[in-house]
């Protein structure tokens, strides 16, 4: 079972995340942490796999909570929940190290999505052992820090690499749209950034009538 710990200072939004993280096979929560001292100690004590951290808490900010985290050595993996969208946050997040970055509100299956792929990343990672392609697969969402296009955000082309590693079969820009809870035509815009710069697969598939259909796949 992988330890979740909650660093979250809304009590409404706590149950939400707990209650969320409860309907999701091989998860526990292991404690929680209305505010940033008390969580670095509980992530001391209990030693989580995985922490769920809130920007804004009444004392430190849950950046400065990660940057701890980092500083102490502490042997645990970070996702970021937090309504936080500047540009210069998110970068700086990814920087130390966070594994996801979710932006509140946020639906059950974002969350889901999100833990999900950690849990394929953390099962690989008990591995003594990695082939190349488990090492390319998750390199494909930690180390995208290239130059973007005007428009596109490293967050946004994060989660859909995410959704595109957890689908067994190449899918279309409209089944991910669904998925992820975004407009068609900003998904069409990542896939066809990520397929020109040969990061994903494209196939195309002729119907009896109409335009093709694009199936998009790592």
């Amino acid at each position: 079972m992988i330890k979740v710990f909650i660093v979250e200072d809304d009590p409404m939004v706590l149950e939400v995340n707990s209650g969320f993280l409860s309907r999701i096979p091989s998860f526990i929560l292991s404690g929680t942490a209305d505010n940033g001292a008390s969580a670095l100690r509980g992530i001391e004590e209990l030693e989580p796999h995985l922490v769920l951290l809130d920007m804004y808490l009444p004392d430190i900010s849950g950046f400065e909570v990660l940057k701890r985290i980092r500083e102490r050595n502490l042997s645990c993996d970070v996702i970021m929940i937090t309504a936080a969208r500047d540009t210069a946050t998110i970068h700086e997040v990814f920087r130390y190290g966070a594994v996801d970055y979710i932006v509140k509100p946020f639906r059950f299956e974002r969350f889901r999505s999100a833990l999900e792929s950690y849990l394929k990343m953390w099962k690989k990672l008990q591995s003594t052992t990695l082939k190349q392609e488990d090492i390319d697969e998750w390199k494909q969402i930690q180390a995208s820090k290239e130059e973007l296009p005007k428009g596109l955000s490293e967050s946004t082309m994060r989660q859909i690499l995410l959704a595109l590693i957890e689908e067994p079969e190449p899918v279309t820009s409209d089944t991910l749209s669904q998925k992820l809870g975004m407009a068609r035509v900003t998904v069409r815009r990542y896939l066809e950034y990520l397929e020109q710069s040969g990061k994903i697969k494209v196939q195309s598939q002729y119907g009896t009538v109409g335009r093709p259909s694009n199936f998009y796949s790592m």
